[in-house]
C-alpha cells in the first residue's frame, strides 16, 4: 500500500491558493440593554453559537456583553441585533481613571455606568494666548514653588 499512497499523491489535485486566513484573537465589547434573565440567555446563546467564540461574559447591570475569540466584531453585533436587540452598539465608554480630562465636552454621559465616560477625543483647557509665551509656560507659571501661598489664580 505504501507505493499506491506515494503514487496517489501525484494524482490528487490540491489547491493551495484557497486557504482561508484565520481571524486574529480579539475581544469585542457591545452595549446591549437587557431587562430580564430571558434577554440575557437569548443574547448569550446567540453569541456562543458563533464560530470562533471562546468566552462570553454578560454584565446585565452595566448593559455590556464581552466576547473573546477569533470572531469578526460586525458579525457579533449583527447576531446580537438578530435576537431583537436592535439598539445594540459597540461599547462607547472607557474607564474614568484612564482619561486625562474626563469632564471635557461630550465625554461625560449621565447614561454611562458608574466609573465610565464616553470615549472621545480629549479636549484640554485653553490657556490665554500670547505670542511671546508658549502655552506650556502659562500653566507652569500659575504656581510658585518658592511661595506656595502665592497663587496667581486667586
Amino acid at each position: 500500500m505504501g507505493a499506491l499512497d506515494y503514487l496517489s499523491n501525484f494524482c490528487t489535485v490540491t489547491n493551495t491558493s484557497i486557504r482561508t486566513k484565520r481571524k486574529p484573537m480579539q475581544t469585542v465589547e457591545i452595549k446591549v440593554k437587557m431587562d430580564c434573565d430571558g434577554c440575557e440567555r437569548r443574547v448569550r446563546n446567540a453569541v456562543t453559537s458563533l464560530k470562533g467564540v471562546k468566552t462570553v461574559e454578560v454584565e446585565r447591570m452595566k448593559s455590556r456583553v464581552t466576547v473573546s475569540g477569533y470572531v469578526d466584531p460586525n458579525k457579533v453585533l449583527k447576531r446580537i441585533k438578530s435576537t431583537g436587540k436592535t439598539r445594540a452598539k459597540f461599547w462607547p465608554y472607557v474607564e474614568q481613571h484612564l482619561v486625562y480630562y474626563p469632564y471635557a465636552t461630550g465625554a461625560y454621559d449621565r447614561k454611562a455606568p458608574s466609573g465610565y465616560v464616553r470615549n472621545v477625543v480629549q479636549a484640554f483647557p485653553a490657556a490665554p494666548s500670547s505670542n511671546d509665551v508658549p502655552a506650556e509656560e502659562n500653566f507652569v507659571s500659575l504656581f510658585s514653588d518658592d511661595n506656595v501661598y502665592a497663587c496667581s489664580i486667586m
